[in-house]
């Protein structure tokens, strides 16, 4: 049996007593009920992924960044150049980017993963995994960004890269992503998942002008019609319309869902790779914390799809994993509650 197959038959159901047993302690604890709204509902779900009442604290957190260059820069879906993939993995490796500076608030990890970046890192680091495929995917407006074969390899990437990170410790997994061009496979990915227009789903990415903004449009409806990507054929969407680091990341998902940890997804290229991640395991969406809502309109339709609620709305859409680094207080906090609030027994306070 192949990895992947192994980890999506490993993904089980939330766990039903679990759950029960976490939403009638809520009711004991020295609060109004439901007063902490979607966070009772969150820790209820992290309950029943962990099988257990109250879940462990999702502690520590490790941020993973995947990194990967894409062909269709070739159509000038976006104004940055090519080479400053590789530029800010050198900057997270030494610390310098705006996720680096929110895990150092946050007391996250932070490990970089080259699994399609087109110019080999320039240094080494202890918090550097390099597991590249391919240098860069080709131009999916062409012909398919990927071959099966090399979908599922990146795939198999993101499982081994959560397992040694929970077996390491890890309580709680985030996704970070790196790749110039990005935003275009992810929108491709969200219209070929969700059965959404291009137009509806494909934003501006790191800010791009109306030119380039339509033409980065119609490069999205040309690869849907060339392709015509099969949702039911997971594998397939992601080797036609993806990235590597998209397709890693669904397997990150994947593998922390096997693990039964959860996975807080950070921005729309998190969304449309957890799209895949579903369609291969649909019960991995349990696993799946929705960190933020990106500026990109992909990402809302994407979550929707999913079922998910962002637990903040800042506006954000730079990527690098920021906005599920920000959000892993806010997931600990929902657990906090079930380990540390005393009962209305328990404080002598008087219920209603």
């Amino acid at each position: 049996m192949s990895l992947l197959a192994e980890t999506v038959r490993a993904i089980r159901p939330l766990d039903a007593a679990a759950m029960a047993a976490a939403h009638a302690r809520h009711a004991t604890l020295t609060k109004p009920p439901g007063s902490l709204g979607s966070l009772e509902d969150l820790g209820v779900r992290l309950a029943g992924l962990a099988g257990v009442n109250p879940p462990p604290l999702p502690e520590p957190a490790v941020v993973a960044v995947f990194a990967g260059d894409h062909g269709v820069l070739d159509q000038r879906v976006s104004p940055w150049p090519q080479e400053v993939t590789g530029q800010m993995v050198a900057n997270f490796l030494a610390g310098g980017a705006v996720v680096n500076a929110f895990a150092r608030q946050t007391g996250a990890s932070v490990v970089v993963v080259d699994v399609g970046v087109a110019a080999p890192p320039v240094t080494s680091a202890e918090n550097l995994i390099e597991a590249n495929v391919r240098r860069g995917t080709r131009d999916l407006s062409v012909e398919p960004a990927l071959t099966r074969e090399e979908a599922t390899a990146a795939v198999e990437v993101g499982i081994r890269v959560a397992a040694d990170l929970v077996d390491r410790g890890a309580g709680c997994l985030a996704t970070g992503d790196m790749g110039i061009g990005n935003t275009t496979p992810a929108a491709a990915l969200i219209a070929a998942f969700t059965g959404a227009a291009a137009a509806d789903v494909t934003g501006r990415g790191t800010g791009i002008d109306d030119e380039t903004h339509g033409r980065k449009v119609g490069v999205v409806q040309r690869a849907l019609a060339l392709h015509r990507p099969d949702p039911g054929d997971p594998i397939g969407v992601l080797a036609a319309v993806g990235g590597l680091e998209h397709a890693a990341i669904a397997g990150f998902v994947l593998g922390g869902a096997a693990r039964r940890v959860p996975v807080i997804l950070d921005g729309v290229i998190a969304d449309s790779a957890a799209l895949a991640a579903a369609a291969l395991a649909p019960d991995a969406v349990g696993a799946m914390v929705a960190g933020h809502r990106s500026a990109e309109p992909g990402a809302s339709v994407a979550l929707r799809h999913l079922g998910l609620e962002p637990l903040v709305d800042l506006g954000l859409r730079l990527g690098e994993g920021t906005g599920a680094v920000l959000a892993w207080p806010i997931v600990a906090s929902a657990v906090r509650v079930l380990h540390d609030v005393a009962t209305f027994d328990s404080a002598g306070v008087a219920e209603k």
